[in-house]
């Protein structure tokens, strides 16, 4: 048995953030119930790429849940929906907050219903304060919580981080609270309300910005691939591309130093991570003077032997032909349906000696499509 078998997720979220949230459970065993628009369903069905008319980008996010499509604005669908309701351990939402109590399906009134119901929102600034009501996305989270501002080269322009972290760090946060509520259900009985604001995510991810910024009064800027606070940790060229080097204390940058001929760890520019922060520009300098001497592949050789850490900057399409990347089952085929387009995600990277680590995943449901064995499950037969 998986971890989550046995628990029923009833998945009223769309595009990301929720569906990261409730992709995550379902790679741990959960039945994820995906309760959509009827006609159109998620919007993330019609976001490209596509193959074969399909969105890959839904399909990966989707994988192995089920879907019905139901309009609670009308009596018909609002009684299925409602004998869901009594059989799930769960209800995930991302609407604007108020959008569920307007259709009576407000926290209040589910948990006087199903008091061991969990009920976990997502939403752009959470169910208090007053910008609770606001609409969002991702990159105005990453700009008002202040990613944007240390993303990006010294003095250019602020910039979005290319992967969505305004939607994805919410949703790992919202899978959390959801664990953490059915563990205290088994002592306590009784379900829980999780508010998860995308604003409150991102401002919790910058230990560091909050750390330099209460310390001394300044806030950080950015400052390209550079880690703020610890030198040399960035990004180098070598003849023929880019790789990073993390030497994350004095013995590592001694280490550095006799692997690159330089003989800088004692001098007094460089003897400290505080030193080296102060002259990080001159020392950047230094050290590619040595590696633009040689390759990429013998840079990685060479550290790699002296125990430092470091990598190659790879595009996603090296990423997903990485070796290590391909051990761990992160690269895996999602079964077609039959005669359905073949689509490839990454695996879950939540590794369990209790969980198997699948080399495919299912299928992402087709709108509605699985109506037919969620009514039969209701009526008392076999989940499907």
């Amino acid at each position: 048995m998986a971890p989550l078998d046995g628990i029923t997720i009833l998945d009223l979220t769309h595009v990301l953030a929720g569906p990261f949230c409730t992709q995550s459970l379902q790679d741990l065993g959960a039945r994820i119930i995906k309760v959509e628009r009827p006609g159109t369903g998620d919007d993330t069905r019609a976001f490209p790429p596509f193959v074969q008319g399909e969105s890959a980008y839904f399909a990966t996010l989707n994988a192995g849940k089920q879907s019905i499509a139901l309009d609670l604005k009308t009596e018909a669908d609002r009684a299925i929906f409602e004998r869901l309701l009594a059989r799930a351990d769960v209800l995930v939402e991302n609407f604007r907050p108020g959008t569920m109590d307007r259709l009576g399906y407000g926290w209040e009134a589910l948990s006087a219903l199903h008091p061991r119901l969990i009920y976990a929102a997502v939403s752009g600034f959470g169910r208090t304060g007053p910008d609770a009501m606001k609409p969002a996305y991702d990159m105005v989270v990453q700009a008002r919580g202040g990613v944007m501002s240390i993303t990006g080269e010294t003095n250019g322009p602020p910039v979005r981080v290319g992967a969505s972290i305004g939607d994805i760090v919410a949703g790992m946060f919202l899978a959390q609270g959801i664990l953490a509520a059915l563990y205290d259900r088994e002592r306590t009985g009784r379900g829980a309300l999780i508010d998860v604001a995308m604003l409150d995510s991102q401002l919790a991810i910058q230990e560091h910005s909050v750390a330099i910024t209460t310390a001394t009064g300044v806030p950080p800027g950015r400052t390209g691939s550079r880690h703020p606070t610890i030198t040399p940790f960035a990004t180098f060229r070598a003849s023929d591309g880019f790789f990073v080097i993390a030497a994350g204390n004095d013995a590592m940058f001694a280490r550095l130093c006799d692997v690159l001929g330089l003989k800088l760890a004692d001098d007094p520019r460089f003897a400290t991570n505080a030193a080296r922060c102060e002259n990080h520009a001159l020392l950047k300098r230094l050290i590619e003077a040595v590696t633009l001497g040689q390759t990429v592949a013998h840079w990685l050789s060479v550290l790699d032997g002296a125990g430092l850490p470091t990598a190659r900057v790879q595009d996603m399409a090296e990423v997903l032909r990485d070796p290590q990347i391909l051990a761990r089952n992160m690269v895996v085929p999602v079964t077609p349906h039959p005669g359905g387009p073949r689509f490839i995600a990454t695996g879950n990277p939540i590794k369990m000696s209790t969980l198997d680590d699948p080399s495919a995943l299912p299928p992402a449901p087709r709108l509605d499509g699985d109506r037919e064995a969620i009514l039969r499950w209701l009526d008392g037969g076999k989940a499907g």
